[in-house]
């Protein structure tokens, strides 16, 4: 048996906004959307190399608040991309922990990445 990375649903309520946070400022990749009728409820996947997120409109889905650790190398450099972007909603900021490095940022929505470094 042979287990694969878990894709995590993370709950969304309005495209235009997510799609501003994940997509133009954390620059993730918009891979598919779907909707099950012409004012149905957006479920899209976002990637960003082997990171993948799905984003839901669907009430029974996922819960808002949910926080996810994103491990990604040079974490100073996407830092510094994402505070060149002067983004009004957020401005993440590193944090050095004993483990590593960090940055927190919430989405619109109320989730919370928490990008890490480790090495």
């Amino acid at each position: 048996m042979h287990f694969l990375a878990p894709v995590p649903i993370l709950r969304s309520f309005s495209e235009q906004q997510a799609k501003s946070f994940y997509i133009d400022f954390l620059e993730f990749d918009l891979d598919w959307e779907h909707r099950l009728g012409q004012n149905a409820p957006l479920y899209a996947q976002i990637s960003k190399g082997n990171c993948i997120i799905h984003l839901s409109e669907h009430y029974g889905d996922a819960s808002p608040g949910t926080t996810l650790r994103v491990e990604i190398e040079n974490l100073t450099q996407y830092q510094n991309l994402l505070s060149a972007k002067q983004f009004k909603h957020a401005r993440p900021g590193i944090n050095e922990m004993p483990w590593g490095l960090e940055m927190p940022i919430s989405d619109p929505f109320g989730n919370k990445l928490i990008f890490t470094q480790t090495s």
